[in-house]
């Protein structure tokens, strides 16, 4: 969001950021930035209000339910508003490889056709002018399985700095030790392989190396969480990281044995910013690198993953050749230059022919019709319920 942010900043945008979540310990100084930041209200009209002061030229929405939720207001008040949605990920890809792994088989197609999520999903994607996509694989699940109109889709991964070996100042394969995993404990996925590590990977390697550690790291540790944590097996879980780049800077290999998930994944992109080497699994490393070697390996069974671990661990030369390998995909996949180019190109041309490309959409603008809004007639119901339980209090 921050990288997006400066993107249209670039761009010569003065940038509002409206959310309905109250603040928290960590979270980021928008004015430090210059960004405005509001606070504002689920299913109430003061979000017209709101909208028709400040009389936005672009809206994003952070996700398809904020879609689902203020769309239609934007859309109400600001018809004029070109409407963008940033998927982050698509929430369907990843519920249905969940469900895959919880019954022990393979993901299919039908999985996704059937999802009441993806039905939500793609109708947001539709509904809006242009999506942001972080993922190529997750652009062809959306032009192969849904049909959704490539015009209606922009690629857009993380937008980064080139990095060299010689400027990077990290520390040495000497001087880093013990193996890291890290991730918002209230993400499945990364609870998930959590466990998956504590009990059936880090024995593998725990045996191999017993004098080494797993280091676990991560905000919102449940107690389920906190319970894996065992000194003598050489598995420490220590809650939130003060600051995820300079743990990441001390360990020798990161691991993420992902199992299920979708999007890019960004500790294995600051792996790579930190010259740490990382063993991850196909969906782990999926549509990040492109065709280029993977800055450690990419292993699904459990044992060669181990094995890998350990490899790599050990092998100084493999251990460099690796690192190096991640600054390369830095560069080539991620180069903030070119992608902020050409989606800005790809943005205004959108941009300026926006009632065309509207007229173009037709399942969108049916998808809007009062006929199909529920998402918007349930929040009105909710905001009448409110102002009624207002009105007798």
């Amino acid at each position: 969001m921050l990288e997006l942010i400066e993107l249209f900043q670039s761009d010569d945008y003065a940038v509002t950021f409206a959310c309905s979540a109250s603040d928290s310990d960590f979270m980021f100084d928008l004015s430090s930035i210059k960004v405005n930041k509001a606070l504002i209200k689920l299913n109430c009209e003061s979000f017209n209000s709101f909208l028709a002061e400040l009389q936005p030229h672009l809206v994003l929405f952070d996700r398809f339910m904020i879609e689902e939720q203020f769309g239609w207001r934007v859309e109400q008040t600001c018809p004029q508003a070109m409407r963008l949605l940033d998927t982050e990920d698509l929430h369907c890809l990843r519920y249905a490889r969940h469900q895959a792994l919880k019954e022990e088989r393979e993901m299919t197609y039908h999985d996704l056709l059937s999802s009441e999520m993806a039905k939500r999903e793609v109708a947001s994607i539709l509904r809006c002018d242009l999506t942001l996509m972080i993922s190529h694989v997750e652009i062809q699940i959306l032009q192969d399985v849904f049909k959704v109109d490539s015009k209606l889709i922009i690629h857009l991964p993380f937008l980064l700095d080139k990095i060299s070996q010689e400027n990077a100042q990290w520390p040495s394969y000497a001087e880093r030790e013990h193996f890291l995993s890290i991730g918002n404990f209230r993400h499945a996925p990364n609870w998930d392989a959590v466990l998956y590590l504590k009990q059936t990977i880090w024995p593998l390697i725990r045996k191999q190396l017993p004098k080494s550690e797993m280091h676990i790291y991560g905000s919102y540790a449940p107690k389920k969480a906190t319970q894996l944590h065992k000194p003598a097996e050489g598995f420490h879980v220590l809650g939130r990281a003060e600051d995820a780049q300079v743990v990441m800077r001390q360990a020798r290999i990161c691991l993420a044995p992902i199992r299920f998930g979708a999007g890019i994944k960004g500790k294995l992109v600051e792996a790579m910013i930190c010259g740490t080497p990382s063993i991850t699994t196909s969906v782990g490393a999926e549509s990040m690198h492109d065709e280029l070697e993977w800055n450690g390996c990419i292993e699904d069974d459990p044992q060669a993953f181990a094995d890998a671990a350990v490899k790599i661990y050990q092998d100084e030369k493999t251990w460099s050749e690796c690192q190096a390998k991640g600054i390369n995909i830095i560069n080539q996949c991620y180069n903030k230059e070119a992608h902020s180019k050409r989606f800005l190109e790809t943005f205004n041309k959108a941009l300026n022919k926006l009632e065309e490309n509207r007229l173009n959409n037709f399942t969108g603008a049916l998808l809007r019709n009062h006929s199909m809004r529920s998402t918007e007639f349930m929040s009105r119901w909710i905001e009448l319920k409110n102002k009624a339980c207002d009105t007798t209090s």
